[in-house]
């Protein structure tokens, strides 16, 4: 027996390979094709891809982009004339040793100079205010334009992909965008347009020394390639690897609860750490290979500092040039070296944003649920009749969990579905709520198929309790009318005393406006309560409880069930429940076994019949008794 046990630490072993670990060697990894849930998987990395994407989609927001770079470029343009005056100013200052400084001239030149300064400054003043208004716009825009993605995911979607890894594109990838586009951006443009311009003045000025200086910078930008190269790599995996750890702490803080309760809290350290030290791994590779580059560029720079210096004197000493032109070629040399250090911060940070683009619109570009504009067909009054016609379903292609499942409901019918963990209860559910489509069969609701109308439409048919609560961060009145327009206070206070929930809600400091938040002290039976509150409040012709009254006592129970039977009462239900004793009275109950029914009629006539459902009450009857 104990080789067919996973112990503990293989247990482990494998929940971090499931959470962060991937070897680059196996077939999935070098695919780029997503693994199991939270698994950080190697996808291409192409940063000219993910850029050509970008300026896809700030087409948009281009001529504010373009204004902007504009302005970078004329206040860059401005900025390299500075250099020229100062050499005039140092030319006379110089030819005025021996004689007279001709103060005038001086003069002149300097109010020039900070006039040229001056429009340079407000240059660069508009495209900073330009990028700050419009790297937001597009964020915002990215955000919504994801949010809206969610809602047109289907629910296959989430089953395999971490919540936390979601939220790490909506948050620290577009953050990453949104600094890139606010700042690195601008600083590339006119570190561009600064490297040309001041290399061409360069030239102008003097060919001997401009040659100097280019070659040593040459070699600077063949290094900042290959390293480049090198660390995009690691920026790729970095935002992977950050997608990875923020899946693990959502998972082990929504699980708090249960990670205390079974001592787990060692092991999930340890599972953080692990990620943790792959996180570090690829931040430290990342940033020490792109960080490389800035101190490279600047003994570069420096370097050809000294170069000109010695060739200058050499000019200076043969009468070839002025000592205002070594002036002035030393500024254009600090011109020249000072965008190779902005471009490789740029390049930086341009490598982490296409890392953090390809998650952002990898996610935009997931398969969506099929577009239903063209349906025409809606159900706005609704008798009730449901009929399922050899249906069947998997949750993947190769393991089908549903085997040709029919069943003729009638209007008003109270239908109770049970079975086994596993059997397919909730699917059936799922199913006819269009949650995920059939493999083959039809489904219909008063004869109309429900692939023929609006997933929307269907949703409005059904009002819905699921075993798992959920409220939002609001008023209790706001969370009982959720999306339901033109609620009175007396129909929730209706809702609230058929379901014993009414009297607490008058405990709480403001009643039905107390807001409700994680201090909020509701007992999950409390918030059960308000759930099948908000059920009643919608009042849809078709409800579903998904085990409605698995978290109260019995004695809410009883006060639930007596409002469940006035609830269901003219409608057609769907109650899933393990307790075979709050189901009765329903009209028709489906014994549901490996996703076959096994067994289909009332209480008594299963009872009379014995089999796996009679087994199945006694042996709850047993064990309550």
């Amino acid at each position: 027996m104990s080789d067919k046990k996973t112990s503990k630490p293989e247990y482990i072993k494998k929940k971090r390979e499931t959470l962060i670990g991937v070897d680059s060697k196996r077939p999935e990894a070098r695919k780029g094709m997503g693994g199991p849930r939270g698994v950080v998987t190697e996808k291409p990395h192409n940063f000219g891809e993910s850029w050509k994407k970008m300026i896809a989609y700030i087409r948009p927001q281009m001529a504010a982009f373009i204004i902007a770079m504009t302005c970078a470029v004329i206040g860059t343009i401005i900025s390299l004339i500075g250099p020229k005056q100062i050499q005039r100013i140092t030319d006379l200052i110089t030819q005025g040793i021996t004689t007279s400084i001709d103060l005038d001239a001086v003069t002149s030149s300097c109010v020039f100079l900070m006039i040229l300064y001056g429009i340079s400054w407000l240059m660069n003043f508009t495209q900073h205010f330009i990028m700050a208004t419009v790297a937001p716009s597009i964020s915002r825009r990215m955000r919504t334009d994801i949010t809206n993605k969610t809602n047109r995911l289907p629910l296959r979607y989430f089953d395999s992909t971490p919540f936390g890894d979601i939220l790490s594109r909506i948050t620290n990838d577009i953050d990453t965008i949104e600094r890139t586009l606010n700042l690195s951006i601008a600083q590339f443009i006119t570190s561009i347009a600064l490297f040309i311009g001041s290399a061409l003045m360069m030239f102008i000025t003097n060919y001997i020394m401009a040659f100097t200086a280019v070659i040593a910078s040459i070699i600077g930008f063949i290094l900042m390639s290959v390293i480049m190269k090198k660390s995009q790599i690691h920026f790729n995996r970095q935002q992977r690897h950050l997608g990875a750890i923020n899946g693990h702490v959502e998972e082990i803080y929504a699980g708090h609860n249960i990670v205390k309760a079974y001592n787990y809290e060692k092991e999930s350290r340890e599972e953080f750490d692990r990620i943790n030290r792959h996180l570090r791994d690829s931040v430290f590779k990342s940033t020490s290979l792109s960080g490389v580059m800035q101190p490279l560029m600047t003994f570069i720079g420096n370097l050809g500092f000294v170069a000109v210096f010695i060739v200058g004197a050499l000019l200076v000493k043969n009468d070839m040039i002025t000592y205002g032109v070594i002036i002035e070629f030393t500024i254009y040399v600090r011109l020249f070296t000072q965008p190779l250090q902005q471009l490789a911060q740029s390049f930086s940070n341009m490598q982490s944003t296409a890392a953090a683009a390809e998650r952002v619109f990898e996610y935009l570009g997931e398969e969506e649920l099929s577009d239903e504009s063209d349906k025409t067909g809606r159900l706005d009054t609704v008798k009730g009749d449901v009929r399922f016609e050899h249906v069947h379903f998997g949750y993947n292609p190769d393991k089908v969990i549903i085997n040709d499942f029919s069943v003729d409901i009638k209007a008003g019918q109270k239908v109770a579905i049970v079975g086994p963990t596993g059997a397919g209860k909730t699917t059936i559910v799922n199913l006819l709520m269009r949650f995920y489509e059939i493999n083959s069969g039809r489904i219909y609701i008063d004869g109309v198929p429900i692939d023929s109308l609006t997933r929307e439409n269907v949703h409005e048919l059904f009002c819905m309790v699921l075993q798992d609560t959920w409220l939002f961060e609001g008023t209790v009145r706001e969370n009982l009318v959720y999306s339901k327009e033109n609620v009175s206070d007396e129909q929730l206070e209706r809702a609230c005393r058929a379901v014993g929930i009414h009297h607490f809600i008058h405990t709480l400091p403001h009643g039905y406006d107390t807001v409700l938040d994680d201090k909020s002290s509701l007992s999950a039976g409390q918030k059960q309560q308000l759930t099948i509150a908000r059920a009643m409040i919608e009042n849809a012709p078709l409800l579903i409880l998904d085990e409605a009254t698995s978290s109260v006592d019995t004695r809410t129970e009883r006060i639930i069930q007596r409002a469940m039977d006035g609830l269901t009462e003219g409608r057609t239900s769907f109650v899933i429940a393990h307790r075979l004793s709050t189901i009765k009275n329903s009209d028709l109950i489906l014994v549901l076994k490996d996703g076959d029914i096994i067994a289909s009629g009332t209480h008594d006539e299963l009872l009379r019949e014995g089999g796996f459902y009679a087994e199945l009450y006694n042996s709850q009857f047993e064990q309550s008794a």
